[in-house]
């Protein structure tokens, strides 16, 4: 009783069918597919062109100890 057998997406699709219809279930197919073609050609973009952040990056290697505020000594 608690799993969904075939009978029971058949007709849960055969009320989704009647309630928005065969014209408006195709254009949100249409339109889920160009989300997802846009969205697979914008990441193979920014794979190709590294962006000016990630040419150039400085770390200053010289750091400072920090002094623990609970026991009041320095620690690296």
């Amino acid at each position: 009783m608690g799993t969904l057998s075939f009978w029971h997406i058949l007709i849960i699709l055969v009320v989704v069918l009647l309630l928005f219809g065969r014209g408006r279930i195709t254009n949100l197919m249409g339109d889920l597919a160009q989300g997802i073609k846009s969205f697979k050609r914008g990441m193979s973009e920014d794979q190709a062109k590294p962006s000016e952040e990630q040419k150039t990056i400085t770390v200053d290697a010289k750091a400072e100890p920090v002094k623990d505020a609970t026991s009041g000594t320095k620690t690296s």
